[in-house]
């Protein structure tokens, strides 16, 4: 199952808690790349991603007036 799927079948309330998660993570990956001890750099690229995945459903569904 594809990650835009998984976004998709999640209820609004948990799109915002995943987006809050994943910003306290994109700041945790921030710090890491910061101080050197970053291991994968493209996880803040995937991460990004992500937040622009939940946040562009939230507003699809705010548009057509749903809270699934």
């Amino acid at each position: 199952m594809n990650k835009a799927k998984q976004f998709h079948d999640m209820t609004t309330d948990e799109l915002n808690a995943k987006v809050t998660s994943l910003k306290n993570e994109l700041f945790n990956l921030r710090f890491q790349q910061t101080t050197g001890q970053l291991k994968n750099p493209l996880m803040l690229r995937a991460v990004k991603k992500d937040i622009a995945r939940a946040l562009t459903i939230i507003k699809e569904r705010e548009i057509k007036g749903g809270k699934k």
